[in-house]
């Protein structure tokens, strides 16, 4: 079991290979870390972002897409979702569904097309499913920007969970409220539906993905529901609360991204439209 002040040391490097873009080896080749261990250390990182200044504004669900999961793991695949803190510095909207990103030092940056609920109110400990969706107040398309400071994107899960959740950046588009008839039926519309991404890269545009969102702990709404129910036995964290926004999870693979490229999305079977973003340096 790792000291507090191994905890400490490590937040601290992990944070500094975040700001420094540094790679570093991942901590599970020199220390032995548990879930409980790795979120101790997350909970330390979100300590020393809130005295930089820096605003929770939601959580990120990470590995809720069961079809990637098998491909991450250096030892053995990945089997569970994670979360993470987001915050005011690392959430940004998009204007008319179009964005301009600076990857700046972050760490081999990805790309993974999600779904973003915003909670308008705060959820019981012990509602329903139902009662959880009647606490949403609008949904979004979004792009996380994910990244790893560990070289080649090789790490356990207990790794990801200490170094944010893989959390870079999350680039939000435009919401839509979902009215009391959507609501009924909101978790099968999700399951079903699709999306698309392309990428424009020096000239040549190509389709590099299509997911689905049953693919997403076989709906968006139920990767919400799964986090809420593990935040009640995460004593440590503060639980979902009003005016939160939760990214649910990636409905394709990560996917390299590099300045100059311009990815696009779009949806089918669900009326939400896609995004464009154009990296740069």
């Amino acid at each position: 079991m790792l000291l507090v002040s191994q905890k400490n040391a490590i937040a601290h490097a992990l944070l500094e290979s975040l700001n420094q873009g540094r790679l570093m080896a991942p901590l599970s080749n020199t220390v032995e870390l548990d879930q409980e261990g790795a979120y101790d250390i997350a909970r330390i990182e979100m300590n020393i972002r809130i005295s930089e200044g820096e605003i929770p504004v939601g959580r990120k669900i990470g590995f809720s897409n069961r079809q990637m999961r098998a491909g991450y793991g250096r030892l053995a695949p990945i089997t569970a979702p994670l979360w993470a803190m987001m915050y005011d510095r690392t959430v940004h909207f998009a204007d008319d569904n179009r964005i301009t990103f600076a990857l700046g030092k972050l760490p081999q940056p990805r790309l993974e097309p999600e779904l973003v609920f915003r909670l308008h109110s705060t959820p019981a400990s012990d509602c329903t499913v139902f009662e959880l969706i009647d606490c949403i107040d609008w949904m979004a398309h979004a792009f996380e920007i994910v990244i790893s400071p560990y070289p080649d994107w090789h790490f356990e899960l207990t790794d990801a969970i200490a170094a944010f959740g893989l959390h870079g950046a999350l680039l939000v588009g435009e919401p839509h409220t979902l009215s009391a008839k959507s609501r009924l039926n909101i978790g099968e519309v999700l399951r079903h539906a699709s999306v698309s991404l392309s990428r424009l890269r020096d000239g040549e545009a190509a389709v590099v993905a299509t997911g689905f969102g049953q693919y997403v702990m076989d709906s968006p709404v139920l990767a919400l529901w799964d986090l809420h129910q593990r935040l009640r036995r995460q004593q440590n964290f503060p639980p979902l609360r009003a005016g939160e926004l939760i990214t649910t999870g990636s409905w394709t693979d990560t996917h390299p991204v590099s300045p100059g490229d311009v990815w696009k999305s779009a949806f089918a079977s669900v009326n939400i439209p896609g995004l464009c973003v154009e990296f740069t340096a």
